[in-house]
């Protein structure tokens, strides 16, 4: 996909102010409203945007404690399990299944080394995290070994993609 200069200004744009109206998006970029427009419904169409959002500050909703939690899973748990509904499936599938319904985890990642999973976890404090691995975390099947490190101090957080770099 080629994104032209002009695609990227309004990608930087609307990283920064997704809330920013079409009109001063096409002022920003000195189009006129429609072709602004047009471009934008192409970005998202080709899902280059994906969705809008309102970042919130977890401090100011009372989620105080940011930890990052690594998962090892079972070896064996590429090989299928019985499922109640008749099919089968693996406890690796199965556990990300689970974490999709862990309101606490707000990020995912399948990892390369020594571990399965990385985890983000947002929670209220030490006895809400503690709650979250005693009872549902360290619950789970599959789960073989968990290493977590709490944050002291945020020195950097984006959403903003390295725009910069994109040759077009």
């Amino acid at each position: 996909m080629i994104l032209d200069k002009i695609d990227r200004k309004i990608l930087a744009i609307l990283q920064a102010d997704g809330r920013l109206s079409n009109l001063e998006v096409a002022e920003r970029v000195s189009l006129s409203s429609s072709p602004c427009l047009r471009r934008i419904k192409r970005l998202e169409d080709l899902g280059v945007i994906r969705q809008y959002v309102a970042l919130l500050d977890p401090s100011k909703i009372g989620l105080g404690l940011l930890a990052y939690v690594n998962v090892r899973l079972e070896k064996h748990s590429d090989t299928p399990m019985k499922g109640g509904t008749g099919g089968s499936r693996s406890p690796r599938s199965d556990f990300a299944a689970s974490v999709a319904q862990w309101p606490e985890v707000v990020a995912c990642y399948a990892m390369t080394g020594e571990m399965d999973y990385l985890l983000r976890v947002h929670v209220e404090n030490m006895d809400h995290f503690s709650r979250f691995m005693m009872e549902t975390l360290l619950r789970h099947p599959a789960v073989l070994d968990v290493k977590s490190s709490f944050a002291l101090h945020q020195i950097k957080e984006t959403t903003s993609l390295p725009l910069t770099q994109i040759v077009g």
